[in-house]
């Protein structure tokens, strides 16, 4: 297997770090922006900026995306096609400490995290993160670039379309659709389909009101 280089130097990379360790792939170096800071970093080699990278040969190594997301998933799915679009391979990790059932799938660069549980026949895209102990049922399909927050539980065959954001401990109830770019708040439990680009919150989830239309 090609040595790994990791991109990004956050709360999300250093996780990620754990996981390479743990699963015993070769962590090559480490990208940022800035050089990183923190115990967690200590004695890696640093590479410099993402635009270093571009020095190297794409064969020879596979990426980690270490850009994690608090509501937009914009940035992440930008890095993860920017490198695709220069020849690059993201890397598929999953936690030692995850379950994953039979028949479940696994796009380039999907990230299962600790504790997680993929029940049969679900599909994880390309770039998307089931965080820690995640719980995603029968049949579920998740679309590219997308974030199950800790916690989260997906009911059976839901359906989250590419860039959305899952709040931690969110709970999406069975056969329910998500559109591509919402974001559902965290704990807000969906009893409805949300279309594209709505931000839902609350016990059952709601849309949030408009800027500007005077609601409280």
């Amino acid at each position: 297997m090609r040595p790994l280089i990791l991109i990004g130097a956050g709360g999300h990379g250093s996780v990620l770090l754990d996981v390479i360790r743990l699963t015993g792939r070769t962590l090559h170096g480490v990208s940022a922006q800035e050089t990183p800071a923190g115990p967690a970093w200590a004695g890696l080699p640093f590479l410099g900026p993402n635009e270093a990278l571009f020095d190297l040969d794409p064969d020879d190594f596979e990426l980690v995306n270490g850009v994690g997301s608090v509501g937009s998933m914009r940035r992440r799915a930008d890095l993860f096609r920017w490198f695709k679009a220069r020849g690059f391979v993201f890397a598929t990790l999953v936690h030692p400490a995850a379950v994953l059932g039979s028949r479940v799938i696994l796009r380039e660069g999907a990230q299962i995290m600790a504790g997680c549980v993929l029940q049969p026949d679900v599909m994880i895209g390309a770039n998307s993160i089931v965080n820690t102990r995640a719980s995603v049922d029968h049949t579920c399909r998740i679309g590219a670039h997308v974030h199950l927050a800790p916690g989260v539980t997906l009911s059976g065959d839901v359906v989250v379309e590419d860039e959305v954001h899952v709040g931690v401990g969110a709970t999406v109830l069975q056969g329910r659709r998500l559109g591509a770019g919402c974001v559902v708040g965290a704990g807000a439990v969906v009893t409805r389909d949300v279309p594209p680009g709505v931000t839902v919150v609350g016990v059952p989830a709601r849309p949030l009101p408009a800027k500007g239309t005077g609601h409280d």
